[in-house]
């Protein structure tokens, strides 16, 4: 056991300041995400850029942040887990505060990156330290709240972001983040404590260097092929040296003393399930919570407030049901609850999906209410799940673990989901577009509804909106799928995780055939 953690003596209202600091910073998370979503029709009038441009704007945040949160969470076991956290947090701060300023949508994307490195830092090194003030039960409920937290970001990311849009332009999203991080720093400072894992080995460099160029390169080429093409080298090329670098990283993971992800936790059917569970969120909520704004404002012509407005019914139940998720496991298994919600998630993307473009606010909250409830309830146990599958010394992997599993899902997903929407959207348009086609398209989907207009023939009559409507709808249908099937999958492979998550740990250890 980390012998700093040996200490019973430490209070109870120092713990609770800890886990306040570290649900500021894990709110501020969110609101880098939801912000930029919703301002990017708002940037695109400001700074400019072509679609692929924008979309960084939203994947360099998640690339880098996804990528890095497994060598992060290693480089807290080594060098001590308070370091890394405040060291990540100011870089955070800084870049976070410096987006304000970008001259132009390169810097923007570039800055974006780099606030996502430390954002990686800040969360794996936070949740990794929590994870040391608490135990048991009592670890559970923290963790619960910190989901709530997240919640709190996504929910009132939206609105909060809309309205300062409104009132003070893009730059000022930025603020808020900041605050939140410096409230952070002014309590994680004082009141946490520097603990490390005495048998951490330090950072494995090939592992981290192969897995995030694989995640880069994939992104890149997935974000390209709708514009120019699959099969053109520059598509081709990352994708097929993502598909490489993935199958170094397994060598090395396997060949390594101390690999960065421990590739024997795959033997067990409940991590396996957990790190499925982590990533179902992507496509039952998180790429949403880009793409509805972009339609809503882009498209619909929603201000930003409304927008935001209407994305509350969507994030608002973060609020508060993660928590009662935790609850319900007095009663229900937790393999039935996470199942559940996703099945209540499903619903709702298959209502959505009949709601063409245009509808009205009060036709769209209740499926977006069903989305949101339905991913809540899972979302406020995954975290607990996660810590329950390694000895609390390795609470830095296992929450670098489960959170790339999470974060690097959702940018996958984003960078997937971008694609096939900009495909079908494609394939709606008329032949008669020829080439402009594809570029069309493109802009539909980052909201340029004015560019796409530009682009169509003089004296051509094309229902650009109605295509866009039918495209989503059949995205929809897509998402409703997966999220199907994910909850099947999950709902067997934990089916024997039993509410008491005190014992998970020992239960695997000695009998993993139950697993």
């Amino acid at each position: 056991m980390d012998k700093t953690f040996q200490d019973s003596r430490r209070g109870l209202p120092t713990r609770l300041i800890v886990l306040f600091a570290i649900c500021c910073s894990s709110a501020a998370m969110p609101l880098t995400f939801t912000g930029p979503a919703v301002a990017i029709p708002a940037i695109s009038r400001t700074l400019g850029g072509d679609p692929v441009a924008l979309n960084w704007v939203t994947n360099a945040f998640m690339l880098t942040f996804g990528s890095t949160l497994m060598a992060f969470g290693a480089l807290a076991d080594f060098f001590g887990r308070k370091r890394i956290y405040v060291l990540g947090l100011v870089a955070f701060t800084v870049f976070s505060a410096a987006l304000a300023f970008a001259p132009n949508i390169i810097v923007l994307d570039c800055l974006r990156a780099l606030q996502g490195l430390g954002a990686a830092a800040a969360f794996s090194a936070g949740m990794a330290s929590l994870a040391q003030e608490f135990e048991g039960t009592a670890q559970m409920r923290a963790f619960s709240v910190v989901g709530a937290s997240f919640g709190v970001g996504l929910a009132f990311g939206p609105i909060a972001s809309g309205a300062m849009i409104d009132a003070l332009g893009w730059p000022s999203i930025f603020g808020l983040v900041v605050a939140l991080a410096l409230l952070a720093l002014s309590m994680g400072i004082p009141f946490l404590r520097e603990t490390r894992n005495p048998d951490a080995a330090g950072l494995d460099w090939m592992g981290a260097i192969t897995f995030t160029l694989a995640l880069t390169l994939f992104t890149y080429g997935v974000l390209r092929g709708p514009a120019i093409g699959w099969s053109d080298m520059t598509v081709a090329a990352p994708l097929i040296g993502s598909a490489l670098l993935m199958i170094g990283f397994y060598f090395f993971e396997r060949s390594t003393k101390h690999p960065m992800l421990d590739l024997t936790l795959f033997r067990y059917p409940r991590f396996v399930g957990v790190q499925l569970l982590a990533a179902a969120p992507a496509y039952a909520f998180v790429v949403l919570l880009v793409l509805l704004p972009v339609r809503f404002v882009g498209i619909e012509g929603m201000n930003e407030i409304a927008a935001g407005q209407l994305m509350m019914a969507l994030s608002g139940p973060l609020l508060v049901l993660p928590i009662a998720a935790g609850v319900l496991t007095r009663w229900l298994a937790p393999a039935t609850v996470c199942s559940g919600g996703l099945l209540v998630s499903a619903a709702g993307l298959f209502w959505l999906s009949q709601t063409p473009v245009g509808s009205a606010p009060s036709v769209l909250t209740i499926p977006l209410l069903m989305i949101g409830v339905g991913i809540s309830l899972p979302w406020g146990l995954m975290d607990g799940l996660a810590v329950s599958v390694v000895p609390k010394e390795r609470a830095g992997m296992a929450t670098g673990i489960f959170s790339t599993t999470r974060v690097a899902g959702e940018g996958v997903a984003l960078a997937i989901v971008t694609a096939v929407l900009s495909a079908l959207t494609k394939s709606h348009l008329p032949s008669a577009l020829g080439p402009s086609s594809a570029e069309i398209a493109q802009r539909l989907v980052t909201g340029d509804l004015a560019g796409a207009q530009t682009l169509v023939p003089p004296g051509t009559s094309i229902g650009l909106v109605q295509d866009y409507s039918d495209a989503f709808s059949s995205l929809l249908w897509i998402l409703t799928v997966i999220t199907l099937i994910t909850a099947t999958v999950v709902l067997v492979s934990l089916r024997n995780v039993t509410s008491d998550l005190d014992n998970a740990l020992g239960e695997e250890e000695v009998e993993p055939s139950r697993a």
